[in-house]
């Protein structure tokens, strides 16, 4: 078997490592080598994760001692998929709540914690992620890695706007510059009027390359323009994206390149298992996403059985660290929905890849008349006309037994001047590109533009108005209504 660049574990990289600035891969022999004998390291550093973490922590030790399951057992890639049971995050939250504030999967000392994250709590108990400094590094080496695959290199504006806070990507992106030895501009979002200050410095910094979530990069364009400004001559060349659906999604992803004639790459995958670059476009962004395996290693899954899904099937990613230490994630149920295939990739990275990127959450996915409908789907099929005005809402309510679909969209400016006429030849249009992008027929409502706040986070499109009707039933009902 070659030998891959700085493989062992724990990991030990050489902080001041770079590779020519001409060269297409940081580590070029992890990178393209046989898909096979990486798979066969993989398979060793599977044995030496698990054994690290269930002599370290309770959580993997006593899951795994209920499961029948033993690191020594791991002689494949099949035996640690068919014997290693999987985790949620419901495992991960009671974890906290029986050993808080980390959790019993924590795998170092407190002392060693080096940076804390987390989830907002909006939906339950917030969940803490406690990083290493050991791993801190790690994952600036990985996303450096990962965003020299991108093109970007050492001198190279960053501009990252995304929150500074408990979300995870802003900060991965700016310690990924930072390694790389690019100019890092931790610009941030969310306080009032920093849109237009972003156009301003954007304006004036010029940088190469930008990082936040597809919808802030389209609300931002939108911003440039009415100050005045052309997105494109910011003079971006490199535009990635974490966060949310979009920007493996022809329709936005081609009207982020448009506005700001810039390259789009998707990446991302989830808080818990950052490096979250370690699912990411490479070198060509059309490709969608690549599974970095030696970073991350990645299983697509039957949501049901958690059995690997042939490539070219759908199902949910399972993830596995490979190079964390605190917090080691090991087949990490993500509820997410992906495609995922195996084909050659033009950028000679002999990864797995998901070309379509992460549709959106399983549990985000509602059903109307027998039909599985994703937002992102929707999203998708706006994106690609071009009188859309950049926001809408799915309304999803109920007529009797019947559930029934209404999109309220936003069109342009230059469309509402037109007039009636030309409003209603849009709402036909927006009628059968969703119909003929989901075999749905839906009710639309063309809305006026600015009707929706733009979001410098994750959009959120989704109106469910069905319990409405439920509760409305259950007081007729008892006779309270």
């Amino acid at each position: 078997m070659q030998e891959m660049e700085s493989w062992s574990w724990p990991p030990r990289y050489d902080n001041a490592y770079r590779p020519a600035d001409s060269s297409r891969y940081w580590f070029p022999v992890r990178e393209t080598m046989n898909a096979g004998e990486r798979d066969r390291a993989i398979v060793q550093r599977l044995r030496e994760v698990c054994d690290y973490a269930y002599n370290s922590c309770a959580f993997y030790r006593n899951k795994w001692d209920v499961a029948g399951f033993h690191p020594s057992q791991i002689r494949s890639l099949e035996d640690f998929e068919r014997r290693c049971p999987v985790v949620t995050k419901g495992d991960l939250r009671a974890a906290q709540h029986r050993a808080p504030p980390f959790g019993d999967y924590l795998c170092v000392p407190e002392s060693e914690v080096f940076h804390i994250h987390g989830t907002s709590g909006t939906t339950g108990r917030p969940t803490a992620f406690a990083v290493g400094r050991d791993d801190w590094q790690n994952i600036a080496n990985a996303h450096a890695r990962i965003m020299w695959g991108m093109g970007i290199r050492p001198g190279d504006i960053v501009f990252v706007a995304a929150i500074f806070s408990l979300y995870m990507g802003s900060w991965g992106a700016l310690a990924g510059a930072e390694r790389l030895g690019a100019i890092a501009f931790p610009f941030g979002a969310g306080a009032p009027g920093m849109s237009s200050r972003a156009v301003q410095w954007m304006d004036l910094m010029k940088p190469k390359a930008f990082y936040g979530t597809p919808s802030y990069a389209l609300y931002l364009a939108e911003t440039a323009m009415q100050d005045g400004h052309h997105p494109a001559n910011f003079g971006i060349e490199r535009m990635f994206f974490s966060g949310e659906p979009g920007a493996s999604v022809p329709g936005v992803r081609d009207r982020i390149k448009q506005a700001f004639n810039a390259e789009v790459f998707d990446c991302g995958s989830m808080a818990e298992m950052s490096p979250f670059m370690n699912v990411a476009a490479s070198a060509q962004s059309s490709m969608g996403m690549l599974c970095w395996q030696d970073v991350c290693y990645t299983e697509v899954c039957d949501p049901a059985t958690f059995e690997r899904v042939p490539y070219g099937k759908r199902g949910t990613p399972v993830y596995t660290h490979l190079e964390r230490t605190s917090q080691p994630m090991i087949r990490l149920v993500s509820g997410d929905l992906a495609l995922w295939t195996n084909d050659r990739t033009q950028c000679g990275r002999t990864y797995p890849s998901l070309p379509q990127g992460i549709f959106g959450r399983i549990d985000d996915m509602f059903t109307i008349r027998g039909e599985n409908v994703y937002p992102s789907e929707i999203n998708a099929a706006l994106s690609k006309l071009p009188d859309y005005g950049g926001e809408h809402r799915i309304v999803i309510s109920r007529d009797g037994q019947m559930d029934e679909l209404l999109l309220r969209v936003e069109a342009n400016t230059e469309l509402n001047a037109k007039g009636e006429s030309a409003l209603e030849g849009f709402r036909r249009q927006v009628a059968a590109s969703v119909h003929a992008m989901l075999g749905l027929r839906t009710t639309v409502e063309v809305m006026k533009p600015g009707t929706y706040p733009r979001t410098d986070f994750k959009a959120r499109r989704v109106i469910d108005d069905r319990d409405i009707f439920k509760e409305m039933a259950q007081r007729v009902q008892s006779g309270t209504a």
